[in-house]
């Protein structure tokens, strides 16, 4: 599975001019422990989390005991001071944002939490947010996966793809050919045109079963290659 199969469409987005008690509320309203800061284009600019809500001046909580504050360089000191005294959701946000991508597997993206110490990631799309994974949707996503665990055989997913290939998407399917181990599905062969090995990868993408897609066809011009499609 991957992040589109498990993420949330619907994702609540904020500005980066809107007042710091006004994220607080929505997130509590909500029932949401991070949101995504956009610009007026509804590109990504940042991203508010609990997180950066806890060391707050109306909290109390925006110190910090002298040795690890007299440690700090200026900087530190500096964006400290903003993410307890800021007003606005640019103040407090964190600027750096770990992204993924729609077609990364779960696995991946658990290992990405684990390492980074995140609990969710924008899923982005050409810069813009198409949806937002969290831990909740990965533990979605494994009880899925276990649910469906008696899903289609390789030999199944192969004939899936050649079928679906010859008869709906136009590829002269005697050219190529098509192997799968565990789910992984390796594309071989020749074909006319970028269009038709779009074609052949777009079915064994979509064929149910499919972890993963590997390209290893070749474009040949139509002298050389001159049967029709089946």
């Amino acid at each position: 599975m991957r992040a589109r199969d498990v993420m949330t469409s619907e994702v609540v987005t904020v500005g980066p001019d809107m007042g710091v008690g006004d994220v607080a509320r929505l997130m509590l309203d909500r029932h949401i422990s991070g949101v995504p800061v956009v610009d007026d284009g509804g590109r990504l600019v940042g991203i508010v989390s609990e997180g950066d809500l806890m060391r707050r001046a109306e909290l109390a909580t925006g110190g910090e005991p002298w040795w690890l504050a007299t440690s700090k360089s200026p900087e530190e000191k500096a964006k400290a001071y903003a993410k307890a005294h800021g007003m606005k959701v640019a103040d407090v946000m964190t600027k750096v944002v770990v992204t993924i991508g729609e077609n990364e597997p779960l696995d991946r993206i658990a290992m990405l939490f684990e390492e980074r110490g995140i609990k969710r990631a924008p899923v982005v799309r050409d810069g813009k947010i198409v949806g937002i994974v969290s831990r909740a949707n990965l533990l979605q996503g494994v009880a899925a996966g276990k649910a469906g665990n008696a899903g289609p055989g390789d030999e199944a997913i192969r004939a899936t793809i050649m079928a679906t290939a010859r008869a709906e998407a136009g590829v002269r399917a005697a050219l190529v050919d098509v192997t799968v181990a565990q789910g992984v599905v390796h594309l071989w062969g020749n074909v006319v045109s970028e269009a038709e090995r779009n074609a052949l990868r777009i079915c064994a993408e979509t064929t149910k079963g499919v972890r993963e897609v590997q390209d290893h066809l070749r474009v040949m011009p139509h002298s050389v290659l001159s049967l029709e499609p089946e």
